[in-house]
């Protein structure tokens, strides 16, 4: 009989964030596996904190490089493949006799690392996914402002992004949630002055966790910023609105 490997997404950040489904998957799970820099207790664990059965049984999945060495190199892309490919095995194999537990931030299917684990988990054991509420959801929503509104146009891009492409990007969509930020913030600040669009712009810090932090980008001179940070700009489409 194939077992089952359940990816859990919890949400933003905040516990109380988590779906009815997850709360109960991760409270009964025997077996709960997470992805983690080494040395540090890893974001999703924490959001679960108090919540694992006493005798849970974990599984840190370490990353053997993060931002070592260049994300787009031969030598990152082959250890971070040999480090999916080893733990698909050691889930797989586990999965044969046990129900799994695999926690994910926000939801696994939005740029989740659960991804690189899914693909190479088909034929191997039942795959079932949760979904979460996404990070970037929860920034926006801490802005107490709507990102979007009648056709406007909403874009998610990666900070890791060339300068020329943000440009390009942010000048066409009407809204923009700019992911990957980091080391890259001073490159997305160029690219929102370049595209008009740096005075609208926000940055939320640990968007709905302690220590969340809401700020205009204009005002600041960061040259870089949390993991968990995402540059906003609101959509201020077409709306109904009475006749003056």
């Amino acid at each position: 009989m194939m077992g089952r490997i359940i990816c859990v997404g919890l949400g933003p950040g905040d516990p109380d964030l988590m779906s009815v489904k997850a709360d109960r998957l991760v409270r009964g799970a025997a077996h709960v596996a997470y992805f983690r820099k080494a040395g540090r207790p890893g974001q999703a664990r924490r959001i679960v904190s108090g919540m694992l059965r006493e005798d849970a049984i974990e599984h840190a999945m370490e990353y053997p490089v993060t931002t070592e060495i260049a994300f787009d190199s031969a030598d990152y892309n082959a250890i971070l493949a040999s480090f999916y490919d080893e733990w698909t095995r050691r889930l797989a194999d586990l999965a044969v006799s046990h129900e799994v537990i695999v926690l994910c931030e926000g939801d696994p299917f939005f740029y989740g690392s659960f991804m690189h684990l899914h693909t190479r988990l088909q034929g191997l054991c039942e795959v079932e996914v949760v979904p979460g509420i996404t990070g970037m959801t929860g920034c926006w929503h801490a802005t107490g402002v709507p990102i979007t509104w009648g056709d406007d146009v909403l874009s998610v891009l990666m900070g890791t992004l060339p300068e020329e492409d943000l440009v390009g990007h942010m000048r066409k969509a009407h809204a923009l949630a700019i992911m990957k930020t980091g080391r890259n913030l001073p490159k997305v600040r160029r690219a929102l002055a370049a595209a008009g669009r740096l005075d609208e712009a926000w940055l939320v810090e640990r968007g709905t966790m302690p220590g969340q932090r809401v700020i205009r980008l204009a005002d600041t001179d960061l040259d870089d910023c949390p993991y968990f940070a995402i540059v906003l700009v609101h959509g201020q489409g077409r709306r109904p609105e009475a006749a003056e």
